[in-house]
């Protein structure tokens, strides 16, 4: 969808979304039409019952081997609330410096970590923000048609990745703000009361319990 990205990014017109809607359609069609296994579903899940005897909500695996993870789109397109800080203290060219430095530190900070979570549940990591064309792509732009910092959250940050998700149909998500999987899952906070009875004392001083 690059191609179709590029005319968008060209001439953001009325006639311009004509163009790119039609595009990203017939894209679509016809590699459902070459690759037909490859447009369906990849994901056959089997449902595990509970062990125990209690009424709970069943839990499912999945028996895909190949994980797509969205790593690096916040990095390229401004998708963490830092980066409104940071522009709003520097403008642009603080926020493209910023950029820049996470994306150049992101194998370290990131992906390493991210891939032993991913191998140790016996599964293949695969990341398609960090494809070497749509990161030369992303490269290529002005920073702001990548996001635009005047609009609020849910519109400005990734602003040209929410774009392409309305442009094909997936608007349910395209405006969503974003809150990372440990905070919107209450998971964090529940962890933090159970090592440390509150997450007041969850600092970075408190001793980790260990075990179940």
């Amino acid at each position: 969808h690059v191609d179709c990205v590029v005319n968008f990014t060209k001439n953001q017109s009325t006639s311009s979304w004509a163009v790119v809607r039609k595009s990203v359609l017939r894209t679509i069609k016809q590699r459902k039409a070459t690759s037909p296994n490859k447009c369906t579903s990849i994901t056959t899940e089997k449902k595990l019952e509970k062990s125990s005897g209690e009424t709970k909500q069943p839990m499912y695996a999945s028996t895909v081997k190949a994980l797509l993870l969205g790593i690096g789109a916040d990095e390229q397109m401004a998708g963490y609330g830092r980066h409104r800080s940071v522009y709003n203290r520097g403008g642009y060219d603080a926020l493209q410096a910023e950029l820049q430095m996470e994306k150049m530190r992101i194998w370290t900070r990131n992906l390493g970590r991210d891939d032993r979570c991913v191998s140790d549940n016996g599964r293949e990591a695969r990341f398609p923000f960090l494809d070497e064309e749509v990161v030369e792509f992303l490269e290529s732009l002005p920073i702001t048609d990548i996001c635009d910092m005047n609009r609020v959250q849910g519109e400005g940050d990734k602003m040209i990745l929410r774009l392409v998700a309305k442009i094909i149909g997936v608007h349910a998500c395209s405006s969503l703000v974003k809150r990372a999987i440990q905070f919107g899952s209450r998971i964090a906070k529940a962890s933090d009361v159970h090592q440390f009875g509150s997450s007041k004392h969850a600092t970075g001083t408190a001793k980790y319990k260990g075990g179940n």
